[in-house]
């Protein structure tokens, strides 16, 4: 692995939560140290995302935020969506609405699907920005069809409110497989709403998924697989190509 930094940051990945060794959050940690010495992008994030959630170090969201940053620095798009998460909400930094529209328009200009959902959420709104809901409708849909399930949730809500019924059905089926049970909540209610005019397989299974989700105690807690879904959520399919 020696000088192969995506290497590096997939072995990262396999010692939270292996079947084969013992688990090491700090050695993770330590390799994607190494992989970030080397200026990679993905390791600067997955630095931040170790101080974000604690994994092999305290909590600590202003290291993490330095981190994000040297990510999004390095064309990381993952980092910059991730530096953004925090300006908005003053998370470990002052929140700055008009620096996070701007890293996540950077991110969204080279197809990360989370970002452009926020960015269609801040044209909605008109957050830093001149409110137009067409043009954040088109957001959404971008957002949908790179597979984010709230862009989904997103683009489905703002289509019902048009009228599209049949349209909004079928991107909530998209996004129930995947979604959180936030996203899960909303998404019972507008099926809810519809009644006999609804889609009422789609709603058994968004109830269906929510008891699931309540029947696991504390989901969270388990941070290898925290950290393994993180990792593989959060290096490109273009990185992941290259091994």
């Amino acid at each position: 692995m020696k000088g192969h930094v995506l290497a590096q940051v997939q072995w990262g990945d396999i010692l939270p939560d292996s079947i084969y060794i013992a688990r090491d959050v700090v050695r993770a940690r330590q390799w994607f140290f190494i992989a970030a010495n080397a200026g990679y992008g993905p390791a600067y994030n997955m630095i931040g995302r170790c101080y974000h959630f604690g994994w092999g170090c305290p909590i600590d969201l202003t290291k993490a935020a330095v981190s994000y940053r040297r990510a999004g620095e390095l064309g990381d798009p993952w980092g910059q969506y991730n530096l953004g998460i925090l300006l908005m909400r003053g998370l470990g930094i002052d929140a700055d609405l008009s620096r996070a529209l701007a890293l996540f328009r950077a991110a969204a200009s080279v197809g990360h699907a989370k970002s452009m959902n926020l960015v269609a959420r801040f044209t909605e709104k008109g957050w830093e920005t001149s409110r137009d809901p067409v043009i954040a409708l088109d957001w959404y849909r971008r957002s949908d069809e790179g597979g984010d399930y709230r862009g989904q949730h997103n683009y489905a809500t703002a289509l019902l409110d048009q009228g599209q019924k049949e349209e909004a059905l079928q991107w909530w089926r998209r996004a129930v497989p995947h979604a959180t049970s936030d996203i899960l909540l909303a998404a019972e209610r507008h099926l809810a709403l519809l009644g006999l005019e609804g889609d009422a397989a789609i709603l058994d299974c968004v109830r269906s998924r929510l008891s699931d989700i309540s029947a696991v105690p504390n989901p969270a807690s388990k941070a290898g697989t925290s950290f393994r879904a993180t990792l593989s959520d959060q290096i490109s399919p273009s990185d992941r190509m290259s091994l």
